[in-house]
């Protein structure tokens, strides 16, 4: 069974938990949501600090939640998050996507938010979450598409920042353009009933500008994600500067807007 040949881009670093923190199941799974039941049994692949699968959790009061991870040191903190909240209905393990080891036809929804596009084999990740969901359950997937970003007003220092990202989320082996890619990655693992959407994150009030032109700021200079760039030859410590800097004066702009672009997947396993 193929494993995991990509190397997480992010990492774990204050500057990525800042952003993954933030996410909940309204503004990161609302495609999903509608398809919920109280009794459900849900998987929540690569869950990191676990908001989503904690949100999960509330919305399947009668079920349970499996939240599962490559990194063991990030559940610690997902289970924290989950206990602060008083979920109960809840528990989380490590696990390689490419190869679960829960049995055929366990969970009624297999979920991935941001997960697919870094890993070594998505095709095979799909092909392993449609194994594990049960006939007529959902397996659902989003991810962001990096090359469909867009942002006003333009910024030599954030095409720079693109461009150099791309690269080195490839050379980790990952596919940063995921979100347009999920349908045909579901129809060659052999998943037939795909319905396909997308959806936004949008940052342009003062706020959000200085939280999002932020975390990016932060993580071009201290994260894995630097310590990645630089390592492999994407980039020097100068250049990361500069995309650094670039951020924060995007981030000053009063008429500053940026979009995140995400593709998503809701698929029905066959009965």
């Amino acid at each position: 069974m193929p494993k995991e040949t990509a190397v997480y881009t992010h990492g774990h670093h204050e500057s990525v938990l800042r952003s993954h923190t933030w996410r909940t199941a309204a503004n990161s799974a609302a495609y999903l949501l509608g398809s919920l039941k109280p009794h459900m049994r849900i998987l929540d692949i690569g869950c990191g600090p676990g908001t989503i699968t904690a949100d999960l959790a509330a919305l399947v009061p009668d079920g349970h939640v499996t939240g599962v991870d490559r990194a063991p040191e990030i559940l610690d903190q997902a289970r924290a998050a989950a206990e602060a909240r008083g979920v109960t209905n809840v528990d989380f393990a490590v696990a390689d996507v490419h190869a679960l080891q829960y049995p055929d036809d366990t969970f009624c929804v297999v979920h991935a938010h941001q997960v697919l596009q870094h890993v070594g084999d998505p095709v095979q990740a799909l092909r392993e979450m449609h194994r594990v969901t049960r006939p007529g359950g959902f397996i659902a997937a989003r991810d962001a598409d990096y090359g469909a970003m867009t942002w006003y007003p333009a910024s030599q220092g954030l095409d720079d920042w693109l461009e150099l990202y791309e690269r080195v989320a490839r050379a980790n082996g990952g596919e940063p353009d995921a979100g347009r890619r999920l349908k045909s990655w579901a129809l060659r693992a052999g998943i037939r009933d795909v319905t396909t959407t997308s959806g936004t994150w949008t940052f342009a009030t003062a706020e959000e500008r200085a939280w999002w032109s932020g975390l990016w700021a932060d993580r071009t200079l201290a994260s894995a994600y630097a310590d990645r760039a630089i390592g492999g030859g994407h980039a020097t410590a100068e250049e990361l500067r500069a995309v650094s800097a670039a951020w924060r004066e995007w981030g000053r702009h009063e008429d500053g807007w940026f979009s995140v672009l995400h593709g998503e997947i809701l698929c029905r396993k066959e009965v």
